[in-house]
This record gives structure tokens, sequence and C-alpha cells, in this order.
């Protein structure tokens, strides 16, 4: 089943790619329904018969042309109606019984309808009508209110109202994904003026109290250094306001980092920032959560890495993991890549999940960690890419330059360049 819907959709997409093949087929396929519809008597005593009459030549071209103008229906819309309004019209003047050749004008009446507005459809496809239910009535040897008259009047109304509700679908269709598009553009924009508007108000509290404090320890230093040999009594006066000063300093700058911290980290780490080395044991705990991890790590080989990108991996991974526990489901399981690749290092993190209700693996699911870890990698000159999976699950996809490089302060903020999907 998986390898008949792929390949039904590379049909459609290739279809998709060209239209004129698909109009060139439909039009092979009316020509074959004309041809075979015009063996048919629709005038028998006992109802219509088929075999019984044999098109003439005309009528077979007049077929043939009609089908041959829908292969460019979709360029031409207007033009190709007319073309097969008047090849229609003649046919029914002409010929008696006439040939279907009126099929290809419903069909050229469809498109235009699905492909123009409302007021158009309404006034081309009542001019339609009128035109061939006119010449089918005046020039048929038929009464006027046979059922083959009626039938051409239902026809090429059908035609324009099955198109021109195509096109109110399309149209709604379109007006709901424009709409999605603004909101999600609109929540990550939030997002990252909420993110920026945070750091400016850290850095600014960061600012104050390093400024002040450290030009009291500045001043207080230098009166020591002044008094030290004359008066040391002073000098220790000194030197208590300095150790004052910096104690307050680290107070402050301790309560100004805390509001970065989630409720249950530690308050005052002491182990040294996480890198690869410790990879397993974060492996280890995810896999006793529950979920089945595969780790495939080939950048410990070799020289180490520097401690920013080996940080930054860390946490793409750790991140990564986090996520597919909360948003993959059950039976779920991922799988770690960790390669050196030339001068740089690329990270990738797949799972097989189907995803929760929720939606939370969606990028624009509400929350910042494919925010924070594109910020992340691109602080260090990196990319990543982030997004679902053909046929399930969800990939991240990091590359870190081995000797990293702060971005550039003139450059447009890569965060919103990376990781996009449609």
């Amino acid at each position: 089943m998986t390898t008949l819907g792929t390949g039904v959709l590379r049909i459609r997409d290739w279809l998709r790619d060209h239209p004129l093949a698909l109009d060139g087929a439909l039009a092979l396929a009316v020509y074959v329904a004309m041809v075979v519809g015009s063996f048919a008597d629709p005038g028998a005593h006992h109802g219509p018969t088929f075999g019984t009459r044999v098109p003439a030549a005309g009528s077979v071209v007049l077929m043939a042309l009609g089908a041959l103008a829908l292969v460019w229906r979709r360029r031409r819309p207007m033009a190709v109606l007319a073309a097969t309004g008047v090849l229609a019209v003649v046919e029914l003047v002409t010929a008696d019984p006439p040939a279907p050749v009126v099929m290809s004008t419903v069909i050229a009446l469809y498109t235009v309808a699905a492909r123009t507005d409302r007021p158009t459809t309404w006034r081309v496809g009542l001019l339609t009508m009128a035109v061939l239910t006119a010449a089918a009535m005046f020039f048929g040897a038929a009464p006027w209110y046979s059922q083959e008259n009626l039938g051409i009047f239902a026809w090429t109304g059908m035609a324009g109202a099955a198109g021109d509700a195509v096109r109110s679908r399309r149209a709604f269709v379109d007006a709901i994904r424009e709409r999605a598009e603004r909101a999600e553009r609109t929540r990550e924009e939030e997002a990252r003026r909420r993110v920026a508007e945070e750091r400016l108000r850290i850095a600014r509290d960061l600012h104050d109290v390093v400024a002040h404090h450290i030009a009291l320890v500045n001043v207080q230093a230098g009166v020591a250094a002044h008094v030290m040999d004359r008066r040391p009594d002073q000098a220790k006066e000194a030197l208590a306001h300095v150790r004052e000063a910096s104690r307050s300093a680290l107070n402050e700058l301790r309560a100004t980092v805390g509001l970065l911290r989630q409720s249950g980290d530690p308050t005052a780490p002491t182990e040294p920032a996480p890198g690869l080395a410790v990879l397993d044991e974060l492996v280890e705990t995810v896999r006793r959560a529950g979920l089945p991890v595969e780790v495939a790590c080939a950048a410990k080989d070799g020289p180490p890495l520097p401690a920013a990108v080996d940080l930054a991996a860390y946490r793409v991974i750790q991140e990564a993991l986090t996520n597919v526990r909360k948003h993959a489901g059950t039976g779920a399981k991922a799988e770690i890549s960790v390669v050196r690749v030339g001068n740089t290092v690329e990270i990738m993190v797949l799972d097989n999940g189907r995803g929760t209700a929720g939606g939370g693996s969606d990028p624009a699911g509400g929350g910042h960690g494919l925010l924070g870890m594109r910020e992340r990698v691109t602080a260090l000159g990196g990319t990543l890419t982030a997004g679902p999976r053909y046929g399930g699950g969800f990939r991240v996809h990091a590359i870190l330059p081995l000797k990293a490089r702060a971005q550039e302060p003139d450059q447009p903020d890569a965060a919103g360049r990376t990781g996009e999907h449609a």
C-alpha cells in the first residue's frame, strides 16, 4: 500500500508540473467519448440505439478539432470556449442528428468557470447555454422540446455550476492556507520579539550590576594601594569594602541569571559544562525513561571539539530528545548520529513517532525549544534545519563549524532562515 500510494503521489506531482500533458490526455479521452457517442441514434422508435448510424466525415473532423482545442484550455480558456462553441454550432446546424461535438464546449465552459470570477461565469455561461440550445431547437429535425435539446441546456448549465464551485473551493482553501501562514509568521515574530526584549532587559540589568560594583571595587582597590604602606588600617578598611562590593555583585549576578533558569534547575551548578563526553549518560537517562535510542557518534575520535561547539552539540541533542519524549507518542524510537565532515560536525536526530494530539513536535507549536536551538547554532556560525520526515516522524539536522565564529551584527537573524519548511 505504501508503494502504491507513493506512486500515485509521484504521478500527481508530475501531472501538476506538466499541465499540458494532462490536458492532452483529457482531450484524447473527450475525442474518444465523442466518437463513440456519435454511433448512437437518439431518434429511434424505441429510444436511443447504438450502432445504427455512422458519423459523417465532417462530424469526425469537427470532433477532432474540438478535442484538439482543449489542449490549450488552461492557457486561453476564453478562446478555447469560443472555438469549441463555434464548432458545436456548426455541427448542430449542418448534421441531423448531430454528433456530440458540444461535449468539448461543456469542458471548455467548465474551465472558464473554474478560472474566472463569478460574474464572468454567469455572463459567459448564459450566453453559451442560449446559443447552443437555440441552435439545437431551431435547426434540428426533432421537436424543440426534445430531450436532446434539453440535455444540451442541462449539461452546459451543470458545467458552469461545477466550475464555479471548484473555483470557490480553491479560493476558500487558499484563504485558509494564507491565514495559517500569516498566523505562523506572526507567532514566530512575537516569539523573537519577546526573546529580544528579555535579552535586552537582562543585558541592562547585568550592565548596571557589573558597572556599579566594578567601579566601587576599582575605587576602593586604588585607595588600598595608595595607603597600604602609610596607613594599613585604612587599607584594610578599603579591602573590606572591596570584598563587600564583590559579594554584592556576585549575589546580584546570581539573582539576575537565576531568572533564566527553570524551576527544577540547580541554583548553583558546580560541574563543568556538558559535552559529547557525557552523551552516553544523557542517552542512558532517556532510555530509562522508556525511549529506545540508537547512537552513532564518530566525533569522539580525533582531537577534542572546541568547548563552545561541544556544548552546542550536546544541547541540540538534549533538546531534540526532549521533544521526542514529549511529542513523538508511544512506540517511538530515536536515532542519533554525530560525525565530523571536514571542518564541521554534523548532528542528526531522527524519530519515527506519529505525534500527539497537541502536535508539539511542530516548530510552530508555541514553545521556544527549536528557536533556542537555532539561535545557539547560528551564534557559532552553523545551520540547523528541523521538520517532519517523509513517511512520519521528525528530523533535526545541525551543522557546526569546528572553528566557531560569532554572527556578524549586521547580518539578519539566521534563525529565521534555517529550519524553515513548507
